[in-house]
């Protein structure tokens, strides 16, 4: 039987500069997160000041324009919140799914009164990203449980860390790479590109560069393409630090070097934004046509893709408890071990 219960679903995602004029502060909010920095209140402050400035007024601006100077992030994420509340009501008429963005408006502050209003009977927190790491998801559900507390909002909440193996998330993102593939040459390289981190940061017990390795493990499974040519690679990387790898570049290089196409699919990012967009669709395009590289195509985030919807639905509807853990024990900053720091 359907559920009566009002259930308030809140998606968290990163957010992104709504106009060129707020791209500055975007970017000061996401350098001022002590997840991205972890600085002193006084050092980090400055140097979010410092970052945000040169970048905003330099790359990101330039990124950001091929977009018109805004991200199309929240409005990604608003249809995917509501073809997630049409596949609940099937079964939960009592749902509503809610945004809440980490580093632009709506900012948990704003999403905390709407829920409130809504007065549920219970919260699901959902981010947007299938792979867990401090420097995303945690933060994001630290974000929201700190503003919850603020205003006052003491409701039963389940949080969900991550589900890179999601059986709704590899389907879509199968179907969608299959798509690609049969448009594509023969002799084609599959690309299966995540946002990078800083290998410190993993060196710290950060499951991320894991749970990457688990979602390209399990595409390629369910692809079941015999003799498929598949790397996993990392991309965005900022700064002087090393980041984990190979890179996306030094991916193209391989490829470029054995004289093969190559077909990239974003597996760490469910929307359609600025690393997409931009950075794979324009800047990595150029750079593969630069280095001769005779083919190149991206696949589509899955979006709104029905299935994936699907397993954002089941996701909610048997959310596990927080206190399961499901990275090995070396990895001591999964969200369990992370809430305890």
């Amino acid at each position: 039987m359907p559920s009566t219960q009002k259930l308030a679903v809140v998606l968290l995602n990163l957010g992104g500069p709504s106009s060129a004029a707020a791209i500055k502060p975007f970017l000061f909010n996401f350098f001022m997160d002590k997840n991205i920095i972890p600085l002193p209140q006084p050092l980090r402050y400055g140097l979010a000041k410092w970052i945000s400035w040169r970048r905003g007024g330099g790359a990101a601006k330039k990124s950001y324009g091929h977009l018109g100077g805004a991200s199309p992030l929240l409005a990604n994420t608003i249809a995917q919140a509501e073809a997630l509340e049409r596949a609940l009501q099937e079964k939960s008429p009592g749902a509503r799914v809610f945004v809440s963005m980490r580093y632009w408006h709506p900012l948990a502050e704003q999403t905390v009164q709407e829920v409130a209003a809504f007065r549920p009977d219970k919260i699901v927190l959902l981010p947007l990203y299938p792979q867990f790491s401090t420097t995303t998801s945690f933060s994001s559900l630290q974000n929201w449980q700190q503003a919850a507390k603020k205003l006052g909002l003491e409701l039963p909440t389940t949080e969900i860390c991550c589900y890179p193996l999601n059986a709704g998330f590899i389907t879509a993102s199968v179907e969608l790479i299959r798509a690609a593939l049969r448009k594509a040459p023969q002799k084609t390289r599959l690309l299966l590109s995540a946002h990078g981190l800083p290998e410190r940061v993993i060196r710290r017990g950060d499951p991320y560069q894991h749970q990457c390795e688990q979602t390209a493990a399990a595409i390629v499974r369910q692809l079941d393409i015999p003799g498929l040519d598949c790397r996993l690679c990392y991309q965005s990387r900022v700064g002087r630090l090393p980041w984990i790898g190979p890179s996306i570049g030094e991916a193209l290089q391989k490829a470029a070097a054995d004289r093969t196409g190559v077909v990239v699919y974003p597996c760490a990012f469910v929307s359609e934004h600025v690393e997409t967009l931009v950075e794979i669709d324009i800047e990595y395009r150029q750079r593969a046509q630069e280095m001769g590289i005779p083919y190149f195509a991206r696949v589509p985030t899955v979006g709104a893709h029905p299935q994936f919807i699907e397993g954002l639905r089941d996701l909610v509807l048997y959310a596990p408890a927080t206190s399961e853990r499901t990275c090995p024990g070396r990895f001591n900053k999964c969200y369990k071990g992370a809430k305890n720091d």
